[in-house]
Protein backbone atom coordinates (compact mmCIF):
# COMPACT_ATOMS: atom_id res chain seq x y z
CA UNK A 1 0.00 0.00 0.00
CA UNK A 2 1.35 3.40 -0.97
CA UNK A 3 1.93 5.97 1.73
CA UNK A 4 1.42 9.70 1.89
CA UNK A 5 4.77 10.19 0.13
CA UNK A 6 3.24 8.86 -3.09
CA UNK A 7 0.52 11.54 -3.11
CA UNK A 8 1.50 14.57 -5.21
CA UNK A 9 1.93 17.65 -3.03
CA UNK A 10 -0.56 19.49 -5.21
CA UNK A 11 -3.25 16.97 -4.21
CA UNK A 12 -2.07 16.94 -0.62
CA UNK A 13 -2.25 20.72 -0.24
CA UNK A 14 -5.59 21.06 -2.03
CA UNK A 15 -6.93 18.10 -0.06
CA UNK A 16 -5.95 19.80 3.18
CA UNK A 17 -8.00 22.85 2.25
CA UNK A 18 -10.97 20.89 0.90
CA UNK A 19 -10.92 18.19 3.54
CA UNK A 20 -10.38 20.67 6.34
CA UNK A 21 -13.34 22.72 5.21
CA UNK A 22 -15.53 19.64 4.79
CA UNK A 23 -14.67 18.40 8.28
CA UNK A 24 -15.22 21.82 9.85
CA UNK A 25 -18.57 22.15 8.14
CA UNK A 26 -19.68 18.61 9.01
CA UNK A 27 -18.73 18.86 12.67
CA UNK A 28 -19.26 22.56 13.31
CA UNK A 29 -15.73 22.60 14.75
CA UNK A 30 -13.55 24.98 12.75
CA UNK A 31 -10.50 23.93 14.75
CA UNK A 32 -10.73 20.40 13.37
CA UNK A 33 -10.61 21.79 9.86
CA UNK A 34 -7.55 23.77 10.84
CA UNK A 35 -5.87 20.61 12.10
CA UNK A 36 -6.47 18.85 8.77
CA UNK A 37 -5.17 21.87 6.85
CA UNK A 38 -2.09 22.17 9.08
CA UNK A 39 -1.30 18.46 8.89
CA UNK A 40 -1.54 18.39 5.09
CA UNK A 41 0.61 21.50 4.77
CA UNK A 42 3.17 20.14 7.24
CA UNK A 43 3.37 16.91 5.23
CA UNK A 44 3.95 18.86 2.01
CA UNK A 45 6.60 21.29 3.27
CA UNK A 46 9.60 18.89 3.39
CA UNK A 47 8.78 17.65 -0.09
CA UNK A 48 8.43 21.22 -1.37
CA UNK A 49 11.82 22.01 0.15
CA UNK A 50 13.44 19.03 -1.58
CA UNK A 51 11.86 19.87 -4.94
CA UNK A 52 11.97 23.67 -4.92
CA UNK A 53 14.37 24.71 -2.18
CA UNK A 54 13.68 26.67 0.96
CA UNK A 55 12.40 29.73 -0.90
CA UNK A 56 9.99 27.66 -2.98
CA UNK A 57 8.73 25.83 0.10
CA UNK A 58 8.27 29.12 1.94
CA UNK A 59 6.38 30.61 -1.01
CA UNK A 60 4.06 27.61 -1.28
CA UNK A 61 3.47 27.56 2.46
CA UNK A 62 2.67 31.26 2.43
CA UNK A 63 0.36 30.78 -0.53
CA UNK A 64 -1.46 27.94 1.25
CA UNK A 65 -1.93 29.92 4.44
CA UNK A 66 -2.93 33.00 2.47
CA UNK A 67 -5.39 30.98 0.41
CA UNK A 68 -7.03 29.66 3.54
CA UNK A 69 -7.38 33.19 4.84
CA UNK A 70 -8.57 34.56 1.49
CA UNK A 71 -11.26 31.90 1.20
CA UNK A 72 -13.25 33.53 4.00
CA UNK A 73 -13.92 36.94 2.39
CA UNK A 74 -14.22 35.30 -1.02
CA UNK A 75 -16.93 33.01 0.38
CA UNK A 76 -19.05 36.07 1.16
CA UNK A 77 -18.98 36.94 -2.55
CA UNK A 78 -19.30 33.56 -4.27
CA UNK A 79 -20.30 31.07 -1.56
CA UNK A 80 -18.36 28.78 0.72
CA UNK A 81 -17.75 25.73 -1.46
CA UNK A 82 -16.98 27.72 -4.62
CA UNK A 83 -14.50 29.79 -2.61
CA UNK A 84 -12.76 26.73 -1.21
CA UNK A 85 -12.66 25.20 -4.70
CA UNK A 86 -11.06 28.35 -6.17
CA UNK A 87 -8.33 28.67 -3.54
CA UNK A 88 -7.67 24.92 -3.51
CA UNK A 89 -7.23 24.96 -7.27
CA UNK A 90 -4.84 27.91 -7.04
CA UNK A 91 -2.74 26.12 -4.43
CA UNK A 92 -2.78 22.83 -6.36
CA UNK A 93 -1.72 24.44 -9.64
CA UNK A 94 1.03 26.39 -7.89
CA UNK A 95 2.34 23.33 -6.04
CA UNK A 96 2.37 21.35 -9.25
CA UNK A 97 4.21 24.10 -11.14
CA UNK A 98 6.78 24.79 -8.43
CA UNK A 99 7.36 21.32 -6.98
CA UNK A 100 5.49 18.33 -8.40
CA UNK A 101 6.36 18.64 -12.07
CA UNK A 102 10.03 18.85 -11.13
CA UNK A 103 9.95 15.83 -8.86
Amino acid sequence: MAGISSVPTSALAAGGLLGGFALAQATGQRQLGGVVFAAATAAAVPRWRRAAGTAGAAALTGLSVGAMGASHPLAKKIGAWPSVAVVSTAVAVSAWAVADRRG
